[in-house]
């Protein structure tokens, strides 16, 4: 809608064969104890690609080679209307660095694919990282009853040919 405030994040998903990297994140505005790929809100004087690599590094200490874009949904909530979260999805394949803990993640942390812990990850992220993981490109919106219990009302996922 015309006058939604919009807010833009992204996410990257740090990724090596068969594994991917999460970190479990310690403090912020979504996601507190949950584990989650790095990212983050959008300055005004960066671009989304900047972002990315800014707190990709603030996070887990990795700089950013290369990213890929695969990704773009918008969250919702219901006790908050007018918010629109726009997040831009990317796949991280070259960094260097070793992760850390930082300030705002802790231990993170590389998972076999076939083993992500979904039960303690955002309830939409069972439906759309494994897309992602495939190779995939996806576009999206979902909308949660709240941040709290993040019950999913209603979502619209689906393979996109360009983001």
């Amino acid at each position: 809608m015309e006058d939604d405030m919009k807010v833009v994040l992204t996410l990257g998903i740090i990724s090596r064969p068969s594994f991917i990297l999460l970190g479990l994140k310690k403090k912020g505005r979504m996601g507190v104890g949950k584990w989650n790929g790095f990212g983050g809100h959008v300055e005004e004087w960066e671009t989304i690609e900047e972002c990315l690599d800014r707190e990709t590094k603030d996070e887990s200490g990795l700089v950013v080679e290369t990213r890929e874009k695969v990704g773009f949904i918008e969250f919702r909530f219901a006790n908050e209307p007018g918010i629109v979260n726009e997040t831009h999805i990317f796949v991280v394949k070259k960094f260097s660095g070793e992760p850390q803990e930082t300030d705002e993640m802790m231990r993170p942390e590389w998972f076999d694919i076939k083993d992500i812990p979904y039960h303690e990850m955002w309830t939409i992220d069972r439906h759309w990282l494994p897309l992602v993981l495939e190779g995939k490109k996806i576009r999206g919106r979902v909308l949660y009853n709240n941040k709290e219990s993040m019950k999913i009302l209603h979502k619209d996922l689906r393979e996109a040919s360009e983001i």
